[in-house]
């Protein structure tokens, strides 16, 4: 556990009516989830939400934002190749403005690209195709093996995904952490302009019933796309999901997902998230 008292800003990668259509199909607020993780790490921070894709949101910038010991970035059914929106465009200058104030961020999925862009680097549509339910087989790159974000993970392990865009050219001075075989950049550390950010292609912040709920949501575009057969076979996937977050040690269900404590023990999920606040936050108050 955290003790200090740190003051965050995380940022909502989601616009109104997409949150609206996620929080009716049963799954919290992407920035709720980062709260929860946050504060499950350090439980006296001060946590602010901010909504950029939002047109009448307020974002703070300059001084004001300078106040934050650190800022996160959610997920998002956005997608940056579409520069002409003005909801992606708010996100990029805001990750910028958090490269110039030097406010240590971090994120996950769409923060990953945002963080990409934001700092010179290249998304495009994973030729691959979408990522979706668990990421497979995330290795430690030489880089990432040496890294304080990964300090006492696994070297090969599994997360959450859902991600159809990927990092295509890594942005000047950045480090590549982690691949697999659907995404040769799973995790990056930017370093651009005054500031770092460490930002993960998957989804620490999620659990199973969450991750069940966004299956559910997805349903038709799923069916579709060939994940699933038919509605009954994700009504009894999710239904698995959805058992192991009440009983985390039903081996059944997790054996026929074939999932283990990668994903099932909050700690080792969310170690990422806490090596960042341990290694890259904290020493950055200090030398306020």
């Amino acid at each position: 556990m955290i003790k200090e008292n740190l003051k965050f800003l995380v940022v909502e990668g989601y616009g109104k009516s997409s949150r609206d259509e996620l929080a009716v199909g049963g799954m919290s607020l992407a920035s709720d989830l980062y709260r929860e993780m946050l504060l499950s790490i350090a439980p006296n921070a001060i946590v602010d939400v901010v909504t950029p894709a939002d047109t009448d949101a307020r974002v703070p910038f300059g001084v004001e934002l300078n106040s934050y010991d650190g800022a996160a970035m959610t997920g998002s059914n956005l997608s940056v190749t579409d520069s002409d929106n003005p909801a992606v465009r708010s996100q990029i200058e805001l990750q910028r403005e958090f490269f110039r104030q030097g406010v240590p961020s971090f994120g996950s999925c769409w923060a990953l690209q945002v963080g990409t862009v934001a700092a010179g680097g290249k998304v495009d549509i994973n030729p691959k195709g979408r990522e979706m339910g668990f990421g497979r087989k995330i290795r430690l790159t030489d880089d990432g093996l040496d890294h304080p974000m990964y300090r006492g993970k696994n070297k090969v392990f599994d997360v959450f995904a859902s991600h159809e865009d990927e990092v295509s050219v890594p942005p000047p001075n950045s480090k590549v952490l982690a691949a697999n075989s659907v995404s040769e950049v799973q995790a990056l550390e930017i370093s651009h302009d005054n500031g770092i950010m460490w930002s993960i292609q998957y989804h620490p912040e999620y659990n199973t019933k969450e991750m069940a709920a966004l299956i559910r949501c997805r349903e038709e575009r799923l069916i579709r796309m060939g994940f699933f057969a038919d509605a009954s076979e994700i009504k009894e996937y999710t239904n698995r999901l959805d058992a192991l977050y009440e009983d985390p040690n039903r081996k059944d269900a997790a054996w026929n997902l074939g999932i283990d404590e990668d994903i099932l023990d909050d700690e080792v999920r969310r170690l990422e998230a806490r090596n960042w606040i341990k290694f890259l936050v904290l020493p950055s108050t200090s030398s306020k």
